[in-house]
């Protein structure tokens, strides 16, 4: 009897941290900041925002679907604190850090390598962080989950063709709530590289949608493949680019085409270092109408 009630009690416990296990949150982010300009005694009030913001992304619940450990989508903010007007208040340049790993390797991509200058919050010692997708509570927990969104969007984009549009509504919503605030980088005739912008390429303009698409090629088609079949793998990631350059061709400049390319360039030379010569060429070709300020980066493509 003992023994049955001991067997008993262990499936129980293993269903429960499987379950656990199998409902584990989304994000797995990385929080680093910079305060070194800052004038302050208080330093501790960095270490407190560091602990609180990956908190704040790797502790909530943001989709309904369940992810195990090893699925948890990669990311880092990097914050870089440029002054502190007053008592709480807080100006700072970000990086965030979108990443994916690579079907049978141990390699980890870059989906998104994207900086925000208008990142402007306040904070204070054991402050809650509270957040509601449909209302504005703070412009910090705004920009927060703003981009756990993003990442969400990003990420299933990457595996299903436009499959991260649910998320990208969840971010839209974030923004037209945000733009009442008066907080810079939600406003669509402020700087035209913020987050409102971004939505825009990701969510409201369908013409941005084969970038999307290319995306999905890009990753799932293309990186995914790669140690199985690199030259047919290096066909289907120009066939990326073509698409993208479609759409660069109709819009220059984009948020979207120009964060791609911040995220990609080094990946792409690596990948494209070696294979045939014509798919080379024809890859720095469409390298140099994409982003032709890298030029003297891409030659190496084609160098050897």
């Amino acid at each position: 009897m003992l023994s049955s009630l001991k067997s008993s009690g262990l499936i129980i416990v293993l269903l429960i941290l499987t379950q656990v296990k199998s409902l584990a949150q989304e994000l797995d982010f990385t929080v680093s900041i910079n305060a070194d300009v800052v004038q302050t005694t208080e330093r501790g009030i960095f270490d407190e925002m560091k602990t609180a913001f990956e908190r704040f992304f790797n502790d909530t619940k943001w989709t309904d679907d369940r992810f195990d450990n090893n699925e948890k989508i990669k990311g880092n903010l990097i914050l870089t604190i440029q002054d502190q007007p007053s008592i709480g208040r807080f100006t700072a340049n970000a990086q965030i850090q979108i990443i994916r790993p690579i079907y049978g390797s141990s390699y980890e991509t870059i989906l998104l390598n994207f900086a925000d200058r208008d990142w402007e919050f306040q904070f204070t010692s054991s402050q809650p962080l509270q957040f509601n997708e449909n209302s504005f509570s703070s412009n910090l927990t705004s920009m927060m989950g703003f981009y756990a969104y993003i990442a969400l969007g990003l990420d299933y984009d990457s595996f299903s063709p436009l499959g991260g549009a649910p998320y990208y509504e969840k971010a839209l919503l974030i923004v037209n709530n945000a733009q009442n605030s008066g907080s810079s980088g939600w406003g669509q005739f402020q700087n035209r590289r913020n987050r409102y912008w971004l939505i825009e390429n990701l969510r409201i303009n369908n013409q941005y949608q084969p970038v999307r698409q290319a995306i999905y090629k890009y990753h799932l088609q293309g990186l995914d493949k790669f140690l199985q079949t690199p030259d047919e793998s290096r066909a289907m990631i120009l066939e990326a680019l073509k698409d993208i350059q479609n759409v660069n061709r109709i819009i220059p400049n984009s948020i979207l085409v120009i964060a791609f390319l911040d995220a990609k360039n080094d990946e792409i030379i690596n990948i494209f270092s070696k294979g045939p010569m014509d798919i080379r060429r024809d890859v720095y070709n469409e390298l140099l109408k994409l982003d032709p300020t890298r030029r003297s980066k891409y030659q190496k493509i084609v160098q050897n």
